[in-house]
């Protein structure tokens, strides 16, 4: 058995009196190791995976499987498909459309119960799980001992995050309240026009009309102003990720935008707030984000911090 392996700166942001707020909740960083155990004696349905385009998802079986008999839906829209004796993995590739959904079956070489075993890839514009470990047989006491132990991080992160929010939320109102906090420090906020060094990818569901970068102590923003194209439905951000060059990925705290990017309408305000694991990020960012159903989505790269 193998082992397993800125609320801050919308003071600043708000550029008018009276306008809506539409603000989702901050998105997850990442997910951890999943875990998936297949019944040798009863019909399971498929277990849906989340994939995106250009992120890595491997799948870990405890069994060795056979190559040729892995069928992939879809082959054409991934960049990567490489199988292994007891591994699997794949890449999406940008040809693959968000909420896709591709079917994955692989047939294990042993001949045991079950003999085969079938996933659903459901595709997000940036989320994605990276580890799958798949068990036919039962569990070691390490991996609930493994897995026990990514339950107590994770809810320790989730205390942690209540206490940053209670303290936020207590604190005053304006600039006393980002001085309180310790988010302004003793420099304040650096700013930076981003507009001309960022480019939008093609498709995208509303249009750059400017963009804005932020940095405080431990946190970073970009304030985007978006337009409609044509007479697209509405777009809301729902949610957002900032990652490097490097793969490395900001953590989202918050989604805010002042109303629903329309036709008819001239300009809508997006401001997305993230956390950062050092006092300067460096190098090129890339921010996704996309509307509820994760189908209508923008990507801007090359966005730099102060």
């Amino acid at each position: 058995m193998h082992r397993s392996m800125l609320a801050v700166l919308l003071v600043l942001l708000r550029w008018g009196e009276g306008e809506a707020w539409a603000q989702s909740p901050s998105s997850p960083a990442g997910w951890g190791i999943r875990r998936i155990e297949l019944s040798p004696d009863a019909v399971q349905p498929a277990a849906e995976v989340v994939v995106s385009p250009g992120l890595s998802t491997v799948f870990i079986f405890d069994s060795e499987v056979s190559r040729e008999s892995v069928a992939l839906e879809g082959r054409e829209r991934f960049s990567v498909l490489d199988t292994g004796l007891s591994t699997l993995r794949f890449v999406p590739s940008e040809r693959i459309s968000s909420g896709e959904r591709l079917r994955l079956t692989v047939r294990f070489q042993d001949g045991a119960a079950p003999a085969s075993a079938t996933f659903i890839l459901v595709a997000h514009p940036a989320r994605s799980e990276a580890l799958v470990e798949v068990y036919r047989r039962k569990r070691g006491a390490e991996t609930y001992q493994e897995e026990i132990r990514q339950v107590r991080i994770e809810a320790q992160q989730c205390r942690d995050e209540i206490v940053r929010l209670r303290a936020e939320r207590t604190a005053p109102d304006g600039l006393t309240g980002l001085i309180s906090t310790g988010v302004l420090e003793w420099r304040g906020v650096e700013f930076l026009d981003v507009t001309r060094l960022v480019t939008q990818s093609p498709g995208g569901a509303v249009t750059k009309r400017r963009v804005y970068s932020y940095r405080a102590a431990r946190r970073v923003a970009v304030a985007l102003i978006l337009a409609p194209v044509g007479d697209a439905q509405p777009w809301t951000a729902e949610g957002a990720t900032l990652r490097g060059k490097a793969n490395e990925e900001l953590r989202v705290l918050q989604v805010w935008q002042a109303g629903p990017v329309a036709p008819g309408s001239l300009t809508q305000r997006v401001v997305v707030e993230a956390e950062s694991a050092t006092e300067s990020p460096e190098g090129s960012y890339t921010l996704k984000l996309w509307d509820a159903d994760g189908r209508r989505t923008i990507t801007l790269d090359n966005i730099v911090f102060p």
